[in-house]
Order: structure tokens, then sequence, then C-alpha cells
């Protein structure tokens, strides 16, 4: 028996095989939507990028050399230079350091805030319920992008500030998708079983609950990651987010627009770059939506 022939079996003789089975369908249904697949290889070369970026990048990120600079797209250069002379490919690609990052603490900051609320709201019910979506309300009643524009100005400009107002617009979302299929499921018979035998309700929260959400949460926040990437980039362009002399595309974007005319590719190369990682995710977290939620993607 091959080895795909053993992740395929139809009855799996271990809890290991049946999860790796698992795991291998959900692969290839995901390589064979195309969409998914393109998204799958930007995100993917976007993790290269950022961890590769000192051996991919031709050029020192922060070396200046104002005999070259507002140089065209060249062999030498090929996405150009700035103002100062440096290597926007080389830029670009440090940049990509700085998104993943972004993206990445977002996520792991605003994701399980978001998840463990809805849960805790939905189980208990009555006054909590009423409490913990009244305060979620009053963040989702508000634009994203202004509301961290608050928390920002607040907190002073800078990227880990960026990063806690970012992740503090985005937990109401998942709050609410955790919420909704908590309800789905809290009066279960199998929650109800469990309750019968003596588990406390953190431990049917943690154990039971939050891991029947999670794969809505997945899609969701892959789906996120295109506004969370804007959102970053809008506070780098209005000098909020990344501070120079940090590669951050929106802060590039910023100081290439008032060469927009003559040089356009100072501002176009870094946003080049928001465009097709935004795309990528977007197309990875419709993918993900079609596999772990074949009921919604077919519904569409």
């Amino acid at each position: 028996m091959t080895t795909r022939d053993w992740l395929l079996a139809d009855s799996p003789t271990s809890l290991l095989q049946a999860r790796l089975g698992a795991s291998y369908r959900a692969g290839l249904a995901l390589l064979g939507n195309p969409l998914a697949a393109i998204g799958l290889a930007i995100v993917l070369l976007l993790i290269v990028m950022a961890v590769f970026a000192p051996w991919l990048a031709p050029y020192s990120p922060f070396g200046q050399s104002l005999g070259e600079r507002l140089q065209p797209p060249s062999l030498q250069h090929w996405m150009g230079t700035d103002e100062l002379g440096r290597d926007i490919l080389s830029r670009v690609i440090y940049g990509a350091r700085i998104t993943l990052m972004i993206v990445a603490l977002v996520a792991i900051i605003s994701a399980p805030i978001g998840l463990l609320a809805g849960a805790v709201s939905a189980y208990f019910g009555g006054w909590t319920d009423r409490i913990m979506m009244g305060i979620t309300d009053v963040f989702l009643s508000m634009p994203k992008l202004i509301l961290a524009l608050a928390f920002v100005a607040a907190l002073g400009p800078g990227i880990e500030n960026a990063i806690i107002a970012i992740a503090i617009t985005a937990w109401p979302a998942y709050a609410r998708i955790a919420r909704a299929e908590t309800m789905t499921f809290r009066n279960s018979e199998f929650i109800d079983a469990v309750r019968m035998q003596g588990a406390s309700s953190s431990r049917i929260i943690f154990r039971h609950i939050l891991p029947l959400c999670t794969s809505s949460m997945i899609i969701r926040v892959t789906l996120d990651m295109a506004g969370i990437i804007l959102t970053a980039a809008g506070l780098g362009f209005i000098g909020l987010g990344a501070q120079p002399p940090l590669p951050e595309w929106g802060a590039m974007i910023s100081r290439g627009r008032a060469f927009i005319l003559d040089q356009w590719w100072v501002a176009t190369m870094p946003g080049f770059a928001i465009l097709a990682v935004s795309l990528g995710f977007c197309f990875l977290g419709d993918g993900l939506r079609d596999v772990l939620d074949p009921k919604q993607g077919a519904g569409r």
C-alpha cells in the first residue's frame, strides 16, 4: 500500500491516520481550486521573502546612494530607486517582513480574544450575553480604519501601537462568528452529556466548544488578512504606522506620491505588492471556505 492509499483509506485504523487523511483530502481540494492555489502560492512567496530577505534582497534596504536617486526600473535595479537612491526591490522584500509580522500578530491577538468572548457570551447567555455583545456592537458600529486611527492617535505613532490598534478593532467580528457557532450547539445532546458527567463550564468551553468554532475562525481570519494589510498600509501612509526608515509598504507609497507623475515606480511598486498580497489572502480564504465549510461554499 502506497502512502497515498494509506491516507485515502476509507476505514482508517487509527486516529492519526484519520486526521492525516482528512488533512490530505483538504489539501487536494484546496490545490484543485485554481484561485486558491494562486493565493496559496502568493502567501508562500510572502513567507519566503520575509524569512530569506537578507539573501533575496540584492541591496541593503537602508543603503543610500544619492547619485542613483530616482532611477527607473533596469537590470541593475529591477524596481528602480527612490528619492534617496535606495533599491525599491530590496525595500519591498524587507517590507514583507513587516507585513507578515503585522498580520500574524494581529491574528494571534484578536482571533483568540474574539473566539473566547463569543463562546462565553453564547454559552452563558442572559446578562453575560447582553453585556458582551453590547460592547461588541459598539466596536462594530464604527469603521475599522477610523477606530484604528483613534487608538493610534491615543497610543502614539509606531508599528507596535499600530498592531495593538488594529487588533482592538478586529476582535468583534470574530466574537460574533464564535457566538453564532456556539448558539447552534450549546444545547445539543453531546454538550448535555458532557455536562452530566460533571464537566465544568470552563472545560466545556475550552475542550468542546472552542474546537468546533476553529474552522470558521480560520476562514474569517484568512479573509480578514487583506483588510489588516490595507489598514496597516493606511496607517503607514499617513505616518501613524511604521516609522522611517523602516521599509513599510504604506509608508513607501506615501513618500512616493510626491514623484507619482514623473517617477511613477516609487509609489507603484509597493502598491503592486500590497495589491498582490491582499488578493493572495482573499483567494486563499475563499478556497479555505470551500474546503472547510463546503455547505457555505456550495451555496454561493
